[in-house]
């Protein structure tokens, strides 16, 4: 007597449903790594509306003639980056920098202050008028 079953079992795994998965997170990640940048500057930029609680230590200030201070003091645009650090080993609990800079100012110069404030890793603060 030959006892068979009619139904065999088919021992492969189907990959469909996988491979969807396996999508979906693709594309999850590649939209969201669009919306990341990841040579963007950390800026903290304040609200026009609210005031500070504190008066920070460090602030640069650039003209519309791009003459550069720090701290109310003259300084040469080369000389920045130098005196910047003086200035923070000075205030080792706050390492922020408030930059205060006129609207005829090119936006290079502001770029380049900025970058100097990413490589050392310090957190900038954009200044701006009440309205």
């Amino acid at each position: 007597m030959g006892l068979r079953s009619t139904h065999k079992v088919d021992p492969a795994f189907n990959m469909s449903s996988m491979t969807d998965l396996v999508f979906l997170l693709l594309i999850f990640f590649v939209i969201v790594s669009t919306l990341v940048s990841p040579y963007a500057l950390p800026v903290d930029l304040p609200k026009s509306a609210n005031k500070t609680k504190e008066k920070p230590k460090v602030a640069v200030r650039i003209d519309a003639e791009q003459h550069f201070s720090v701290n109310n003091r003259m300084i040469e645009p080369l000389d920045l980056e130098g005196v910047l650090k003086d200035e923070m080993k000075l205030h080792q609990e706050d390492q922020a920098v408030v930059l205060h800079v006129d609207q005829q100012v090119p936006t290079g110069v502001t770029v380049g202050v900025l970058d100097i404030a990413k490589r050392n890793k310090w957190k900038i603060i954009l200044a701006t008028k009440p309205e």
